[in-house]
């Protein structure tokens, strides 16, 4: 997709293209798609809360490279955006937390029992962000992140900070969420569900209960592969849910401080000016095993 994606930016209209991507609260997936496709602008929700990053501070970060490449005759741009950055944003994030609380305790109107600086962001969002963040809760109580159109949230933001600057600028958004889950599994994720399917299997013979199956050195070949269990109970910690304090399994999130993001942190500033796009095609089963059996790019370079 990002091929023609760039493609379709070469031609007489140019269009910046801001794509949503799955993944829950982590960045893992946009990370993958990012050192696979190489687009202008990928944002990382992990980072974007370690620096306490507002929603104004992200819409002006992106405007930032849409104005430096126009201005080098560049009027076309791909921004991944992760599924569940909105929850990361500093101000809304706050936002977010304030409003779980008081729909899990009233379903009367909640505007004026906001903080004021959340109650100033809440009004600041557009009407159909509000809308959607006053929706339907998961079975937690919480927001559905995967419901709300952050990509049209960014896209309507951006714009007016772009109008300020005189920079024109034509937006798409994308929500590659369920088209991405609907596509045929690779031999990776085949032999890897087995693998742990097998090892959940010779769990339930041996008795076992409240242990999580897992699969270790997947970076090498399958039959290299080793199986373990760990205790449910080692995965726990305390998190707010309807409004309560909830045992919960901790997200695994992105490590900031971690080989990866660092290789990500230094090729993302070549892929900010240049067009150093890459299709990576469809996925392959048959051929040459190193390219049908191959591992997510990310794993791969963790471990080079």
């Amino acid at each position: 997709m990002i091929g023609n994606i760039a493609r379709d930016s070469m031609s007489s209209k140019k269009y910046t293209h801001v794509i949503k991507v799955m993944g829950r609260s982590a960045s893992h997936i946009a990370l993958e798609c990012s050192f696979k496709t190489h687009p202008n602008l990928t944002l990382i929700s992990e980072e974007i809360a370690s620096k306490k990053m507002t929603l104004a501070t992200v819409v002006n970060m992106i405007a930032d490279v849409i104005e430096m490449r126009a201005k080098e005759g560049k009027d076309y741009n791909v921004i991944v955006v992760p599924e569940g950055l909105i929850e990361f944003i500093d101000d809304v994030k706050t936002l977010i937390a304030e409003l779980n609380d008081l729909l899990a305790a009233s379903t009367n109107d909640i505007s004026d029992k906001l903080s004021p600086s959340s109650k100033g962001c809440f009004e600041a969002l557009p009407e159909k962000i509000r809308a959607q963040l006053l929706g339907q809760r998961d079975p937690h109580g919480n927001v559905q992140v995967s419901l709300i159109e952050t990509e049209q949230l960014l896209i309507e933001l951006v714009s007016k900070e772009l109008k300020k600057r005189s920079v024109k600028a034509n937006f798409l958004g994308h929500f590659f969420g369920y088209e991405g889950r609907a596509g045929y599994p690779t031999n990776f994720d085949c032999n890897f569900c087995t693998t742990l399917g097998y090892t959940a299997a010779l769990l339930i013979e041996e008795g076992l209960t409240g242990y999580m199956a897992t699969v270790q050195n997947l970076h090498r070949h399958h039959t290299e592969w080793t199986i373990a269990a760990i205790p449910i109970t080692q995965l726990l910690h305390m998190e707010q849910r309807s409004g309560k304090s909830k045992p919960v399994i901790k997200k695994a999130l992105v490590d900031l401080n971690g080989k990866l993001f660092q290789m990500f942190v230094e090729m993302r500033k070549k892929w900010a000016i240049e067009d150093d796009y890459h299709f990576p095609g469809p996925i392959q089963f048959s051929g040459e095993e190193a390219i049908t059996d191959s591992i997510p790019m990310t794993m791969s370079l963790a471990y080079c």
